[in-house]
């Protein structure tokens, strides 16, 4: 009997939880009011049967993960987001990095050689770092390896890189397309709910903003992803309305690739008082969103910012994707308290870390295009 069949075999079960089981083997979708319930009164066996069969019914045991590495230009940013441990304000410059186009380009030839596929560029909104100087850095890396794909910039930076040079959202990423960029990451969506949004990160792009950006790369033909940062003020109402809008979203444009949820981490920030969660409630967060967000393909756990071992066990909670090899490449985690101090796996471990889960590795690349499945002795 799976796990799954149990659910209508349990008589004490919650006969709304039986109805939204049922919901799940009928690949029904969800209400809100629905997710609600989930939260409120699914216990880790039942979100597990269900966001597993889901994971499972699509993917069977494979699990992906792609080859990258990050670039991160700067950690000086105009804004102060209260849960940030990342970022240095304009005024602190000094204590904060500025790189160079050309020791970005050093990063990149670093990889001369090695068989990465994705760069990630993401940091903090510098004043002085604008759209054409990222256009320029795009060029120039495209050009010393278009095998790479592209990734870059959070909808904050965007939303500012437009703002400057008097853009529209769609002339601007279409410049920054142009320059070669492939696809847009998911940070800068923190929580959409506005209340939440005043306290934790007022003086950025709203929810609105955010997904207008995201809505706008969509229709240029870019794929991007989504994120959601829980356990901190929010309360669940919040998380189902955040992957309610992004749902919505997807439903017109189907531009989004995956979905991570990103654990509120409070070390060095302005909202050091509030606990973390803990594994139980990580472990719903990732299950209901593989429950609810049934139009998004993939749902990854991003295994710097959780943990690896942490990771691992989202694969039993509808977790299909673990990101990539990273290199010790990103800060924004670490220095915020995750227990990745120094992020990087090769591919072995990655791979070892999969198997031991008893999943299959899949190397992808930055739109889940298969390029390589690692059986056992592979590996």
């Amino acid at each position: 009997m799976t796990h799954l069949a149990s659910i209508f075999q349990d008589l004490t079960i919650d006969t709304d939880l039986k109805a939204i089981a049922q919901k799940v083997i009928d690949k029904s979708r969800i209400t809100p009011e629905e997710a609600l319930v989930l939260y409120e009164k699914g216990d880790i066996a039942y979100l597990g049967a269900l966001a597993n069969h889901i994971r499972e019914e699509r993917y069977g045991d494979q699990t992906f993960f792609n080859r990258n590495f990050h670039i991160e230009p700067t950690n000086v940013c105009v804004f102060s987001c209260a849960f940030c441990a990342y970022s240095k304000l304009y005024k602190h410059r000094e204590e904060g990095w500025e790189l160079s186009i050309e020791q970005m380009m050093h990063i990149v030839k670093k990889y001369d050689g090695i068989p990465v596929t994705e760069v990630h560029i993401v940091g903090g909104v510098h004043p002085k770092l604008d759209l054409s100087f990222f256009c320029d850095l795009l060029r120039q890396i495209h050009a010393y390896r278009p095998d790479l794909h592209l990734k870059g910039f959070t909808a904050v930076e965007l939303d500012y890189m437009f703002r400057k040079s008097k853009l529209t959202r769609q002339e601007g990423l279409q410049q920054l397309k142009d320059a070669g960029l492939q696809s847009l990451p998911g940070g800068g969506a923190e929580i959409f709910a506005p209340a939440i949004r005043k306290q934790i990160c007022e003086d950025k792009i709203d929810g609105a903003g955010w997904l207008d950006i995201h809505k706008t790369a969509h229709q240029l033909g870019m794929h991007s992803n989504a994120t959601m940062l829980y356990g901190h003020i929010e309360h669940y109402t919040d998380r189902i309305d955040h992957m309610n809008q992004l749902r919505l979203l997807q439903d017109e444009t189907k531009g989004f690739n995956c979905f991570i949820p990103l654990k509120f981490r409070n070390q060095d920030n302005d909202m050091s008082h509030i606990p973390e969660t803990t594994l139980i409630e990580d472990i719903k967060a990732y299950a209901i969103a593989r429950i609810f967000l049934d139009n998004f393909a993939h749902v990854k756990a991003y295994w710097p910012m959780l943990g690896r071992n942490h990771a691992q066990l989202m694969l039993n909670f509808g977790v299909d994707d673990l990101d990539g090899t990273i290199d010790d490449s990103t800060k924004i985690y670490s220095m915020a308290g995750s227990e990745e101090q120094n992020p990087a796996m090769s591919t072995e471990q990655l791979c070892s870390l999969i198997t031991d889960a008893k999943r299959i590795p899949v190397e992808r690349d930055s739109i889940y295009n298969i390029l390589r499945v690692y059986e056992n002795e592979q590996v």
